[in-house]
């Protein structure tokens, strides 16, 4: 089946979407993006893509790369692997693209189509979640990413609940790459903190998780770490409620820190802690946080240009394209070696999503430091622990 396709006219144009991509210039560095822009992640996908569409105006305002504009391919993947496997081979074999920047929305995905990036030996920054896209480093020498790794959310999540006293909680996982993920760095991250966890999963389409969540409530923990990116969480925060589990500590994972769920949770999401980079609650950081400005920055421009209010997805694609513009300039070329090893190299980079800093073993360039926990009240992302 034929992806409906899209391109992105250079400085000053809007969006085009086309049955084809738009023809290359020589002159133009290409960059290739998919992500899930329709289908069942789209909500995570559509605001993406438009992170990346600031990145891409702002750059080009600017002079572009290597004094040469960013042509930026896009493709949406429809929120499926298959269509994710068949648009990264387009990029690679027909549009010839420097990199690729952005996984699908989905870790899935992500980990899906990275085989073919690294057999072809192209950079690939990767928007999702799950740590296994990027580990272990030296299986994946041209895949990074600028989200959080796994491990450094659950420390996040722990730090606070081992200050509250808290040591038995239980994880509520999905049973997706994201969810997996999950499920195996909680079990080497909670022993570091003595702490006894009781594990549940479910699949990312439930809409009945009373079984569960019964079951971690015999078990007497004090606290539950959701973790999905779908409406499944929304479904655990009402059932909690329902099953008089509101006095635990209930915290959601980083991929649902959008205020589209909290409306749907309503007053279920009352009390509710997400772990979150720094970006939902810019305007409630000191001064003194080198991401603040970043933040307030790319806030405005989203309102001025969408008229409504960013989400952390917006920050995260943002970021991944400065990352790799940054690459390209420290490489000095497009060629797929210079710009891994430039990546690898990027240390103390303030983006919107947090400080990143890469190494040739760690390519996930985000620290449990970038992390906050965050709460909805007014009609608001509200910063609760920094």
């Amino acid at each position: 089946m034929k992806l409906r396709t899209y391109a992105m006219r250079v400085l000053g144009a809007t969006l085009l979407a086309t049955s084809g991509t738009v023809p290359v210039k020589a002159q133009d560095i290409t960059i290739g993006t998919i992500l899930s822009t329709t289908g069942r992640a789209a909500f995570l996908g559509e605001d993406m893509k438009r992170g990346m569409e600031i990145a891409v105006e702002e750059i080009n305002a600017k002079g572009g790369v290597l004094g040469k504009k960013i042509k930026w391919i896009f493709y949406d993947t429809e929120s499926q692997s298959v269509k994710g496997v068949n648009a990264v081979k387009r990029l690679i074999s027909q549009d010839k693209v420097a990199m690729v920047v952005g996984g699908g929305s989905m870790s899935g995905i992500a980990l899906a189509v990275l085989p073919m990036t690294e057999r072809a030996k192209v950079p690939f920054i990767s928007t999702e979640g799950s740590m296994q896209i990027v580990n272990p480093v030296a299986k994946r020498p041209f895949t990074f990413k600028s989200t959080a790794d796994d491990d450094q959310v659950v420390a996040r999540a722990l730090d606070y609940l081992k200050k509250k006293g808290v040591k038995k909680f239980a994880l509520l996982h999905s049973t997706t790459g994201f969810g997996q993920s999950a499920l195996a760095q909680t079990k080497k991250v909670a022993p570091q903190y003595d702490m006894t966890v009781v594990f549940e999963a479910f699949g990312p389409a439930d809409t009945d998780l009373t079984p569960q969540l019964t079951r971690i409530k015999e078990r007497g923990a004090q606290a539950v770490i959701i973790w999905t990116v779908t409406p499944a969480g929304v479904v655990a925060l009402k059932q909690m409620q329902q099953l008089g589990m509101q006095k635990m500590y209930r915290l959601h994972s980083y991929g649902f820190v959008s205020q589209r769920y909290m409306k749907l949770a309503g007053d279920a999401a009352k009390d509710l802690l997400l772990v979150s980079v720094k970006f939902p609650v810019g305007d409630d950081l000191p001064d003194s946080d080198k991401a603040k400005k970043k933040i307030l920055s790319l806030i405005a421009k989203y309102k001025n240009k969408y008229g409504r209010e960013p989400n952390q997805f917006v920050a995260q694609t943002y970021d991944a394209i400065h990352l790799a513009v940054i690459a390209i300039n420290k490489a000095k070329s497009s060629d797929s070696v210079n710009i891994r090893n430039a990546l690898q190299s990027i240390t103390g980079y303030d983006g919107a999503s947090g400080t990143f800093n890469f190494s040739k073993k760690r390519h996930s360039g985000l620290s449990k430091n970038d992390l906050v926990l965050v709460k909805w009240e007014d009609g608001r992302f509200k910063l609760a622990d920094y």
